[in-house]
């Protein structure tokens, strides 16, 4: 098992309107948080919430809007606070969730932001339908001296109930017993 110590769990979640099941629904603390927190209690690896100078809006309509601009733009939003290293780790779990077949742009600029030479990178991506997308290949672009471990897609809508799939991806990849 992989020393606790050396897990960075690094994430990106919008809390607010999101498309969940068949409608919207507001919801108080995004999909991914939630399964990034899960992750937290089972490994004791250390959280980052990812967050951008600029919200995208919490009404989903013009959120989608927003990214989609962002991504068409190749934007790199500016980010409220970033690592100053990530030496000490040697694992990052990686969550966001699918914005556009891919990582919200903000996942982007914290993965352009540091060195990921020599560590290893499992991401997790929350979805209603379109999986991972392309968002396994964009970190391998972003990070190529990185180890890039088959990531996990878990439904936004029934990730309160992913805990058991979640554990299982975890054991699999040797970070839990």
């Amino acid at each position: 098992m992989t020393d606790k110590k050396k897990i960075l769990i690094a994430y990106y979640s919008r809390a607010g309107n999101n498309y969940f099941g068949s409608g919207i629904v507001d919801l108080p603390v995004g999909n991914t948080e939630v399964a990034m927190r899960e992750i937290a209690r089972l490994t004791g690896g250390d959280l980052f919430k990812i967050e951008p100078v600029k919200k995208y809006s919490s009404d989903y309509t013009v959120c989608t809007e927003e990214a989609k601009r962002d991504l068409r733009a190749n934007l790199r939003p500016e980010l409220v606070n970033n690592l100053p290293a990530i030496d000490a780790y040697e694992v990052i779990l990686l969550g966001y969730p699918n914005y556009w077949g891919t990582m919200p742009m903000p996942v982007w600029t914290f993965l352009e932001s540091h060195d990921f030479s020599g560590k290893t990178i499992l991401p997790l991506c929350t979805h209603e339908g379109s999986g991972l997308g392309c968002s396994e290949n964009d970190i391998q672009k972003l990070c190529p001296t990185a180890k890039l471990l088959p990531g996990l897609a878990v439904r936004g809508s029934t990730v309160k109930n992913s805990v058991g799939e979640i554990e299982a991806w975890l054991k699999r990849n040797g970070l839990l017993a």
